[in-house]
């Protein structure tokens, strides 16, 4: 039995969650209602938030649509505006949108640097790094009304370790931590919070290439001492903690959810490894 009190609840609040379609953003969109919050659900299409806003609905919460594209001039903005009009106000700010280079198909493009495309490290960083700063820039005037204002930054493991055939990916997501760490110190006599969240190897659509191909995804657990996939909830938990008042005094944080991979090696030093999926 949960009380009104208890730390870990969100009774009220009024949370805007980006990448909210699927995934990460939509399971935390859920335990973010399951928590007691309202939610403003972001994506790039308001059709692909019905089935988000359904199950925020379930759990008795309100749930409205935001959709934008936040590569577009001014998207993060018109999001973060139209969503405090909605609910009233802003406490959370889940930011979990994020893209890799991807082909007309949606396959990722995962090749080094030196074979890449400006145009790909371009959209990267326009939707990892440069809205996650509009939305947080334009976020401020709302949160700043808030008694229990908090930014959750959904970063990633690439962006504290090296993330080779990824390197826009793992470049934006470095500077996501960096900028959450500013905004923290910045904001925080405004009562902010700001701290990001970097999941490892998560079971998405955008990691489908990997954990679909045996091969790739047998050598990718050997280096994950727990030996699996993140499922979505799990992170979405640690989005809710980091949101919540059981986390009032945790700022400025990059919290890494990545069963123990990036204990150096993998801590798992002496246990033989298979070779790797990219060595020609």
């Amino acid at each position: 039995m949960t009380s009104l009190h208890d730390p870990f609840r969100l009774d009220g609040a009024r949370a805007l969650v980006t990448g909210a379609s699927r995934g990460i953003g939509k399971a935390t969109a859920v335990a973010l209602a399951r928590a007691g919050a309202d939610l403003a659900l972001s994506a790039r299409s308001s059709g692909a938030l019905k089935e988000t806003a359904a199950l925020v609905e379930d759990e008795g919460r309100t749930a409205v649509l935001v959709p934008g594209d936040l590569a577009e001039p001014g998207a993060a903005e018109a999001v973060v505006d139209e969503a405090a009009a909605a609910l009233g106000g802003l406490d959370v700010l889940v930011h979990n949108a994020g893209v890799l280079p991807a082909q007309d198909d949606g396959a990722p493009i995962l090749v080094p640097l030196q074979d890449s495309a400006q145009a790909d490290w371009d959209h990267v960083v326009s939707v990892n790094l440069n809205a996650t700063a509009a939305l947080c820039r334009r976020a401020h005037r709302h949160l700043t009304g808030s008694s229990r204002a908090s930014v959750v930054v959904m970063s990633s493991l690439a962006g504290v370790a090296g993330a080779p055939r990824m390197e826009a990916y793992g470049a934006s997501k470095a500077a996501q931590i960096a900028l959450a760490r500013s905004l923290a110190v910045g904001w925080a006599r405004d009562g902010i919070r700001v701290n990001a969240l970097c999941p490892g190897w998560t079971r998405t659509d955008m990691t489908t290439f990997a954990y679909s191909l045996a091969p790739l995804s047998d050598w990718l657990m050997a280096h994950v001492p727990l030996g699996r996939w993140a499922e979505p909830d799990e992170i979405a938990h640690a989005a809710l903690f980091l949101a919540c008042p059981a986390a009032s005094y945790l700022t400025g944080q990059a919290l890494v959810l990545d069963g123990g991979t990036s204990v150096p090696d993998g801590g798992l030093a002496g246990i033989p490894k298979p070779p790797s999926p990219f060595t020609a």
